[in-house]
């Protein structure tokens, strides 16, 4: 991680390929969003660090991301884990020269990795989070999910208003370990997705999963232990993978998104079937995540 600290703002210095506006619209691609705002130009998110609600307000100088503190006056160890956070949230740990060499030579990415070239997966850090948004986002359509998630997330979670804004925080596992499958029953969830939700709290809660222990896993074992999960499926334990552990070969290949923008890029009439996918994606071995990621974002043109 390569940051300056400024005491009162950090500065963090991204690698070579890394495009912060890029990002932005990726970020932007909900009204409903609840867990960020953007204005201006400027990123605002609220974090948890050691118990302490922190609002980071992320903007782009000519080099840099500059992460101030608008709420608050952290202490170093507090800056040290908000430039940690910022640095994993844009993935800026990797290496995407390789990448970018195979896309130029691939017929589905070659034209959107040019245009968007500097996008970053915007992870998930939070394995709670991640796995719940994956469960919400099962068999229904993107607006219904974002509609659920901030029913959950008003109800569930911590908020701090600051100058007449309202930021809130992913709710806590441990705080849904203890929720009935009533309480979300009320909120439009089915009973089935309300099981698999406090299932996965309960199962965090109780230390059976964590995200320092898969973190430790290669690739297979991951994907064994998350389906290992109830109500965490291929679909599922790939996009988890992707978007919170770090895997760049995850490949949530049943997406129907990936299936759209796959359709779009090629013309095709159909939608193409699983067998052309994997036909077409021998190419990418390695880089599924980002062929991936990069076509969901060729949907928001």
């Amino acid at each position: 991680m390569n940051w300056i600290d400024n005491g009162s703002s950090i500065e963090i210095y991204p690698p070579m390929d890394f495009n912060f506006k890029e990002c932005l619209v990726f970020l932007g691609r909900s009204e409903q969003e609840v867990l960020h705002q953007i204005r201006d130009g400027y990123f605002y998110k609220l974090i948890k660090i050691d118990g302490e609600s922190v609002l980071l307000e992320i903007g782009e100088t000519k080099d840099s991301i500059r992460v101030e503190f608008p709420s608050s006056s952290p202490d170093p160890g507090v800056r040290e884990r908000a430039a940690s956070y910022v640095w994993e949230y844009f993935d800026m740990n990797q290496e995407l020269g390789s990448f970018y060499e195979m896309t130029d030579k691939d017929k589905v990415l070659q034209k959107i990795v040019q245009k968007y070239r500097g996008l970053r997966i915007i992870c998930i850090p939070d394995l709670f989070e991640a796995l719940t948004w994956a469960i919400i986002g099962q068999q229904i359509n993107l607006a219904f999910a974002y509609t659920l998630k901030k029913r959950f997330v008003e109800h569930f979670g911590e908020c701090l208003t600051f100058e007449g804004n309202t930021y809130w925080l992913f709710p806590e596992f441990e705080t849904i370990a203890h929720i009935e499958i009533e309480d979300l029953r009320k909120l439009q969830f089915t009973s089935r997705k309300a099981e698999y939700i406090t299932g996965v709290a309960k199962a965090m809660s109780s230390g059976q999963i964590t995200k320092e222990a898969l973190l430790q896993q290669d690739y297979q074992h991951v994907k064994k232990s998350l389906m290992a999960i109830r109500g965490v499926g291929a679909w599922t334990a790939d996009y988890v993978m992707m978007k919170c552990l770090h895997h760049p070969a995850a490949f949530p290949i049943a997406d129907v998104g990936l299936h759209q923008a796959i359709k779009h890029q090629l013309g095709l009439e159909r939608k193409p079937t699983m067998e052309e996918i994997e036909e077409m994606s021998t190419n990418w071995a390695g880089w599924q995540a980002y062929a991936t990621f990069y076509l969901w974002r060729s949907l928001y043109e």
